[in-house]
């Protein structure tokens, strides 16, 4: 399935539009992550554990709504967004969330 940002798919028309699609992810921060991530703001460098987590949240959304853009018969979710929030008490969760129009492609 192609999924791309932009409003077309080139070479292709859009045959007919299936719906919107959404993919969401909550994801956990572990004590051990937020540890390692106040070290890194304190000396400076990147956080590889915020990041593969990051990397881990954007893939599951974006093959969340895939499947369900599958669902629907399409071909294609063109005009895909993305977003990102923190969330909770302690802003101790991820919250990655991607949505898209489904298309049947000819």
């Amino acid at each position: 399935m192609i999924i791309t940002t932009t409003n077309n798919v080139e070479g292709r028309q859009v045959q007919a539009y299936q719906g919107i699609v959404f993919g969401e992810v909550i994801s956990g921060i572990n004590i051990l992550k937020d540890i390692g991530a106040g070290l890194r703001n304190f000396f400076g460098g990147r956080s590889q554990g915020y990041e593969e987590e990051l990397l881990s949240a954007r893939t599951q959304a974006l093959q969340e709504m895939e499947q369900r853009a599958g669902q629907l018969g399409a071909d294609a979710v063109i005009g895909v967004k993305m977003d990102y929030e923190v969330l909770g008490a302690d802003n101790g969760m991820l919250m990655v969330t991607c949505s898209g129009t489904a298309v049947k492609l000819s």
